[in-house]
């Protein structure tokens, strides 16, 4: 009979590892969608872990935030990915909307602009998310179910406007989301009057990312 002193394989330890992670993201996440500024020893405790086990994992808060925010782009990505595969035009931009409001991405990058210095690999990756919502916006509008004077910033300022709303029961979050993003949806198909004042530009919000001096 295997001795209990002994020790786990390896392969039990990356399991623990990999749930002792989540644990440090899902807290990380809570944490500093309620504080910005809060101090790592905050997550530390809101995970049960002690601040050694964050530390072994993420050199300092600034790696912990950066992880969080690429996190939730890929997470974007993904979303656009799956949309691209679907063959109605329409079906493909409002069900990308869904994904990406569902997965909550928006609430916590917004949150977070500015606090960290993003990667090249965070560059290329907000590149790729870019490109694979213009596209999808693109077909939309091709097909004549999108607004002409749509752009592509309108979309996220769209999706952050949904992330905003948030009450303390998550399904009702999610329901309330849902509801506001189909009057959206609604308005976008809508093609009079036009949209009052010039679109967003490409670039006009990056400033966000910018850490101060």
């Amino acid at each position: 009979m295997p001795n209990p002193t002994d020790t786990p394989p390896l392969a039990g330890r990356r399991a623990q590892a990999a749930r002792n992670d989540a644990v440090i993201l899902e807290a990380a996440r809570a944490v500093f969608l309620a504080d910005p500024k809060a101090p790592i020893a905050a997550v530390a405790e809101r995970a049960g872990v002690g601040i050694s086990a964050l530390y072994r994992r993420y050199a300092g808060k600034e790696d912990l935030l950066r992880k969080l925010c690429h996190d939730g782009l890929r997470r974007f990505i993904e979303a656009a990915e799956e949309a691209a595969g679907d063959p109605d035009d329409w079906r493909a931009f409002a069900g990308f909307l869904e994904r990406v409001v569902d997965a909550d991405v928006h609430s916590l990058t917004v949150h977070l602009a500015g606090t960290f210095t993003p990667t090249p690999e965070m560059g290329r990756d907000a590149g790729r998310a870019n490109e694979l919502t213009a596209a999808l916006v693109e077909r939309a509008r091709a097909a004549g179910r999108l607004r002409p004077d749509v752009v592509v910033q309108d979309v996220g300022l769209l999706l952050e406007g949904c992330a905003a709303i948030r009450v303390p029961d998550p399904e009702r979050t999610r329901q309330l989301r849902r509801r506001q993003l189909a009057l959206l949806l609604a308005g976008l198909a809508v093609t009079e009057p036009p949209l009052p004042g010039p679109p967003p530009a490409a670039g006009e919000f990056d400033w966000r990312w910018r850490r101060p001096e």
